[in-house]
């Protein structure tokens, strides 16, 4: 069955309206839905003179996509998009394009969705509390845990915690959360990525993974009793392995997925290695959903500089995640 990918391209006046039109001009086996204004996708299209055609999405049979044209579910901008520059009047377009996109999929119209990058700070200076694409699915998709995964082409790296102060992360690492984050993972990589048997690496929390207890406890007393519950079980686990041991290709190649504890413990790795060719995915919602790994990039609006790649990548990661889940329904 040919997927539909819901794209909401984000924030207006950054590069996501802009990038979008560059993947659309590309061979992909889905259709795609644009969540967003026409005017502003046809405007950003001859700004880069690139060819776009806009055709109503039709919810009754998918739609194979042709280069240069999207399927568009609009939604109205409040007032014009100026390049590079915000405009809190459209911070609750934005958020209908999400919304939108999300209904879509939960209700089966669309088996995937795809986000562009927001700006926090003008939905926020609009008076609307947002804390991130992440928050605002789990709220709408009724969904209490999630996790936070970045991949690449050559890894994928889940967390167990994410936006928190470094002093904050000890006590947020509990058995219970790890617990709840293995779940959510193993889950995921069974039925999203086709991994019959997942193989995570799990990260310790101190240097040298605590070293005997030498540098903390965590490792002994935390982290290991769960991975000995789950292996059990019979769940293939790494570790408790030192973060700046793991991330090695003898290590690497043994494992579908690492399991970092905290944000800057695992993502500056993956992000070297290939930023802007990375891609968000929030696990543990009944959709899919992938996302870009930059920002809104004002200054770059508008310039045909942007570069389409993590867009792109996380397209690709959409539409394969699509099939898993497809193929596990049958």
């Amino acid at each position: 069955m040919l997927p539909r990918i819901a794209i909401t391209p984000g924030e207006p006046a950054g590069v996501g309206p802009e990038l979008l039109i560059q993947i659309a001009q590309q061979e992909w086996p889905a259709e795609l839905v644009a969540y967003a204004d026409p005017a502003l996708l046809t405007e950003r299209a001859s700004a880069l003179g690139l060819p776009i055609s806009l055709s109503p999405f039709d919810t009754a049979s998918p739609r194979p996509h042709q280069p240069g044209h999207i399927s568009i579910a609009p939604v109205a901008l409040a007032a014009p998009a100026q390049l590079g520059v915000l405009n809190t009047a459209n911070a609750d377009y934005v958020l209908a394009c999400l919304r939108a996109a999300t209904d879509a999929c939960l209700h089966g119209e669309c088996q995937a969705m795809m986000t562009g990058p927001v700006q926090k700070s003008v939905i926020n200076d609009a008076g609307i509390a947002f804390s991130g694409h992440t928050e605002f699915l789990a709220e709408r998709c009724q969904v209490e845990k999630v996790v936070m995964m970045l991949a690449s082409t050559a890894m994928r790296v889940a967390l167990v915690t994410t936006h928190l102060p470094l002093s904050a992360v000890p006590a947020a690492v509990t058995p219970r959360e790890l617990e709840r984050t293995l779940d959510i993972l193993h889950r995921e990589l069974r039925e999203r990525f086709g991994c019959q048997q997942p193989r995570v690496l799990v990260l310790g929390l101190n240097p040298h993974a605590g070293e005997g207890g030498h540098m903390g406890r965590e490792e002994i007393e935390t982290i290991e009793p769960v991975l000995a519950s789950y292996r059990a079980k019979g769940w293939q686990l790494i570790g408790p392995l030192p973060a700046d041991t793991a991330f090695t290709p003898r290590h690497l190649e043994q494992c579908d997925a690492v399991l970092a504890m905290y944000h800057d413990q695992g993502l500056p790795v993956l992000k070297y290695q290939s930023f802007g060719q990375a891609v968000n995915i929030t696990l543990g919602l009944p959709i899919i959903r992938t996302s870009v790994d930059h920002g809104t990039a004002l200054d770059l609006a508008g310039s045909g500089r942007a570069d389409p790649g993590s867009m792109a990548t996380a397209m690709r990661y959409a539409i394969d995640m699509a099939g898993h889940a497809a193929s596990n329904t049958l």
